[in-house]
This record gives structure tokens, C-alpha cells and sequence, in this order.
């Protein structure tokens, strides 16, 4: 069952203005940091984060017809799980992950799923053209998470689902320090640790309809509806 932590009911009265990370990183870091990862990302990322990404799929319910994106598809981890009786957008801006996508993709046969190389800060699509918009381990790894978040609300359509699927800051006042000293390290490995997510809910102005923590409670798997 999903359950609201108090914390996100009640959030913070600073939560509109404050810093959501220690740490700010630009595009093209963030991208040198993928082309280095993609390929070992399925050894050290894959069986690790996979109950994960098995339960988000379970949450969505997708029903025949479904149209969805994926913001941040990295090496097509998540390809195979979806049924084939839905349509699926995968995007990336790293071409040595998309390449890695590609190529398990075409491998599995899975024709039900489209692969773009594209900027998650600024998409393409027009407004309300999916169903389903999800990020898998993603908003923590880009420059501007905001940005990304607004525009997987622009295109969702009014009714939708917004699904974040990430770790974030602990509400554990101990474990919440310990992940901002982690961040600048973390970095390195392409994420941030210590993304808040009171703060982040609050400036995006999503409404969750579930927060359910995973993976030993280190992840937080956030659905959303879009209004």
C-alpha cells in the first residue's frame, strides 16, 4: 500500500524559496558523466534498482492504448516491462546510453517502444500528449529538475499521471545530513543525494496521489495526477 510520510503533508514553510541540492551541475557534466557510465550503468544500477522499477510499472496500471513517455530511458532498462499493448516514447540525452537503448531494444524485438535523443528541459511534444509521463532514477541526475518536471507536466495530458521514481533527501535528521555531505560525491556518479522533496512538490506544484517508499525505504516511488 502507498502511504503519505507526514513530512509531505505538512511541509516546511520555507519549502517555496528553498535550495532543493547543495550542488549544481551544468549539461554537459552531467552528460560526460553518462558517456562514461553506459557501459557498466546495467552491472552496478541494474539489479539493484530493478524492484524499483517493477513495482512503479505495477502502480501505473497501464491499460491498452496507453500512451507513454519516458523521460530519461538511459540504456532501456525499463523497455522489456512495458505490455506491448501501449505505446511508448523513450527519450535520452546521452547518445552512448541511447545507443545502448537501441541496441536492446531492436535485440528483444520491442516495437511497441520509440527511442529519441532529446533535451528532458526542453521537449518536443505538444502540449497533453501523454497518458503516462515517468522518470525513472532520473530528476536527481539533471541540471535543472524543475525545469524537467514542468515540462513532463506541460505535455501530460489534463487527467494524467506524472510518476517519479528517485531517491531523495531523508526526512531523518541524521541520514538527511549524511545525504548532503554524500551529494558532491555522488555527483560523480550521476546523481544527487540530497534532492528535497516537501521542496521539490511545493515549487513544481505537483499534487501527489502516493508517496511509497522502496527499496529498503532508500527510494521513493511519487505518483502524481495531473490536473
Amino acid at each position: 500500500m502507498a502511504l503519505f510520510e507526514p513530512e509531505h503533508e505538512k511541509l516546511r514553510p520555507d519549502v517555496n524559496s528553498q535550495a532543493l541540492s547543495v550542488i549544481a551541475v551544468e549539461n554537459d557534466f552531467v552528460e560526460g558523466v553518462y558517456e562514461k557510465l553506459a557501459t557498466v550503468y546495467d552491472v552496478f544500477f541494474g539489479p539493484i534498482l530493478h524492484p524499483g522499477r517493477l513495482l512503479a510499472l505495477q502502480r501505473m496500471n497501464i491499460q491498452p492504448g496507453t500512451r507513454v513517455l519516458e523521460v530519461g530511458v538511459g540504456t532501456g532498462i525499463n523497455s522489456a516491462l512495458y505490455p506491448h499493448h501501449c505505446h511508448v516514447t523513450a527519450i535520452d540525452f546521452s547518445a552512448p546510453m541511447l545507443a545502448k537503448a537501441r541496441q536492446r531494444v531492436s535485440r528483444k524485438g520491442l516495437h511497441h517502444v520509440t527511442l529519441m535523443e532529446m533535451d528532458a528541459a526542453e521537449l518536443t511534444f505538444a502540449d497533453g500528449s501523454f497518458d503516462i509521463v515517468y522518470a525513472p532514477y532520473f530528476v536527481n541526475c539533471v541540471s535543472d529538475p524543475l525545469k524537467v518536471v514542468r515540462e513532463m507536466q506541460r505535455v501530460c495530458k489534463p487527467g494524467g499521471k506524472i510518476v517519479l521514481l528517485n531517491h531523495f533527501r531523508s526526512t531523518n535528521w541524521f541520514m538527511s545530513r549524511f545525504d548532503r555531505v554524500l551529494t558532491p560525491l555522488t555527483v560523480h556518479v550521476g546523481f544527487k543525494s540530497d534532492l528535497d522533496l516537501p521542496g521539490f512538490l511545493s515549487q513544481t506544484g505537483l499534487q501527489p496521489i502516493s508517496i511509497e517508499k522502496v527499496i529498503s525505504g532508500l527510494w521513493s516511488l511519487v505518483i502524481c495526477r495531473r490536473d
